[in-house]
């Protein structure tokens, strides 16, 4: 009862703490750093990358990986609490509960992070292949509307239920990795396998942020809920077709705005 009374206060507390410093670092006057635009090439991040040996590669890596794993912990931690929270009540007993924890989560942000790179990198070939071309340049649109209608149809496939109906069942995967032999291991491959199943649920979603804007705290608070509440509510099932309507209605709307203009 003491970890039911504590644990979920807490990690509504460490959300809200992710979504302060995220709101904080868009509100100074480093947060195009949250972005996915060429911040390196003006000002600190400029400076940085040309005193320090390594840094025009590194410092944007650190950024990039800094800024996502702070993005997925404020958008997808309340997604993974029933999970963590099952968790925490079978190990409360245990002297090693606390770095089991870290591993469960340490996995699950790991999996998201193996996503952000594959994200990062087809971002920046898209950007790339913008900047070699006046007609990708000036229709944009084309690709966010792409974006829209290829999240709008995945909210229909079966991947998608096949991984919700995994994500909203946390006691599978307990169930599946917790044999207690190698307790360690089996945490972190607790969190990875969660966090891989709750990738091929969400990636189409998550993919919206390289559309709006990978520093609009707007959006990214209203998709953090929409995944949320598909997750952890007991109707949240019946929510992904009407999602995917919307989404396909944007993206008609978009392509539509930009044809008649």
């Amino acid at each position: 009862m003491r970890s039911r009374r504590w644990f979920v206060p807490i990690a509504a507390m460490l959300t809200a703490v992710a979504w302060a410093a995220l709101f904080l670092w868009q509100q100074s006057p480093y947060g195009r750093y949250l972005d996915h635009g060429s911040w390196t090439e003006t000002g600190l991040g400029a400076g940085l990358c040309a005193a320090l040996p390594a840094a025009g590669w590194a410092l944007p890596v650190a950024l990039y990986v800094g800024g996502w794993l702070l993005m997925i912990a404020a958008m997808m931690l309340p997604t993974v609490v029933p999970l963590l929270d099952r968790f925490d009540r079978l190990v409360s007993q245990r002297p090693d509960r606390g770095p089991l924890l870290a591993l469960v989560v340490g996995g699950y942000l790991l999996a998201w992070l193996a996503f952000g790179v594959a994200a990062h990198l087809l971002d920046a070939a898209i950007q790339q292949a913008a900047l070699r071309s006046d007609w990708l340049l000036f229709n944009g649109w084309i690709a966010a509307s792409l974006v829209l209608a290829g999240a709008g149809l995945f909210q229909f496939s079966r991947l998608k239920y096949r991984c919700l109906a995994r994500c909203r069942t946390p006691l599978s995967f307990i169930s599946r990795h917790w044999r207690g032999r190698t307790p360690l291991r089996n945490a972190l491959l607790l969190g990875l396998d969660h966090g891989a199943f709750c990738v091929g649920c969400c990636w189409a979603i998550m993919l919206l942020m390289f559309v709006v804007g990978t520093a609009s705290l707007g959006w990214m608070l209203l998709l953090g809920a929409a995944m949320a509440l598909e997750k952890n509510t007991p109707w949240g099932g019946r929510l992904s077709r009407p999602l995917g309507a919307l989404l396909l209605a944007a993206a008609g709307a978009l392509a539509a705005a930009n044809l008649l203009a």
